[in-house]
């Protein structure tokens, strides 16, 4: 990679950085000072950045954002409602406040003993809208909840919430996997037995392909990790890579070309690949396949920061079809998916 590319994506991951940061929008999608999962996914991707760069304020402003939004965690308690205490394992290890490591442990004991399940055992995908989903299972929940959980396992080393983080990786990836093409559907309906409008969505595939590598690095010196598990991956990625367009981007639901193409599900299956090369669970060989989603990627970046194409919050919708009238506007995740891709490109040579 040239010096010059290696300038465009750091320039290119300061300015995402400062669109999240800096807005004052109160707008759904670019709101950060929410307890939910579009602010959660936000302040995961801002942890992974400073990992990455080790910028000091970047983790001031974590710290801040935490001292802003605390006294709402836990007012709800649903999946989606998981995603911003992500943060908090790490946040400890960093900061040494135990208010961290207690609420991680304590919400992490919510979900394994309270939170609702399926009957295949799944938790049950739940949101602070006051939509229901009995008996759905969805993709997103890998990266909403079960991040939280491997996280605080490793953090307190407690191999019983490691096996429980390894369950649900296992659950989804069964439930949800398209035994012909490999990718994965948006989501299952345990009472139907159906994967209800069966759409190969892009962003339900992207969650997955970014949070488990980095749950089973987490849990690896605490549980056995089958092997069907790193298989089921690469047969996932496999399919993926079929659908890929040539410009690198994935359309909104991956097999419809007619559709338009979607750049925080691309860039999370990008930053998927290279998370997955960085953990071992690809080969190198697969870095081509994310690099040139990268390039596609940096053309929806505006000079502000902006991420473009980004798909709104997308529910399992009642058709195929329902997908493409998603709205397309600027939001957190979608900011928060681009900064994890751009982060894991710094190291390369």
């Amino acid at each position: 990679m040239t010096v010059g590319m290696k300038d465009q994506i750091r320039n290119a991951a300061d300015q995402v950085y400062r669109y999240m940061t800096e807005s004052r929008s109160t707008d759904w999608g670019m709101n950060i000072n929410e307890w939910d999962w579009v602010p959660g996914v936000g302040t995961i991707a801002l942890l992974h950045y400073y990992d990455r760069t080790g910028k000091q304020d970047v983790l001031d402003y974590l710290v801040g954002w935490v001292e802003r939004n605390q006294e709402k965690a836990g007012r709800t308690k649903v999946i989606n409602s998981m995603a911003p205490f992500a943060i908090y394992p790490r946040m400890y290890e960093l900061t040494k406040k135990t208010y961290y490591l207690d609420q991680a442990k304590h919400i992490s004991q919510w979900m394994v003993h309270e939170a609702p399940r399926t009957r295949e055992d799944a938790f049950e995908h739940t949101v602070t809208e006051k939509d229901s989903f009995p008996e759905q299972v969805w993709a997103d929940t890998i990266f909403m909840a079960d991040l939280l959980l491997a996280r605080t396992a490793k953090i307190t080393q407690d191999a019983d919430l490691a096996a429980q983080a390894l369950e649900q990786v296992c659950l989804h990836l069964k439930l949800l996997q398209d035994e012909t093409a490999g990718v994965l559907f948006h989501g299952w309906n345990c009472v139907q037995g159906d994967h209800l409008s069966a759409a190969r969505w892009t962003r339900a595939n992207a969650w997955i392909c970014v949070a488990v590598p980095e749950i089973l690095r987490e849990i690896a010196e605490l549980v056995v990790i089958p092997d069907q598990v790193g298989a089921s991956y690469r047969r996932m990625i496999d399919g993926l890579i079929a659908y890929q367009s040539n410009n690198g981007l994935w359309h909104t639901v991956m097999d419809r070309t007619d559709f338009y193409q979607e750049t925080s599900g691309s860039a999370g299956i990008a930053c998927g690949i290279m998370l997955a090369i960085r953990t071992g669970l690809l080969e190198e060989s697969y870095r081509k396949y994310a690099l040139k989603a990268l390039n596609g990627v940096m053309g929806n970046i505006r000079t502000t920061g902006e991420v473009t194409s980004v798909s709104g919050g997308t529910p399992i919708m009642p058709t195929i079809e329902a997908y493409q009238t998603i709205e397309q506007i600027p939001t957190l995740y979608g900011q928060g998916l681009v900064l994890m891709l751009l982060a894991e490109c710094f190291a390369l040579e």
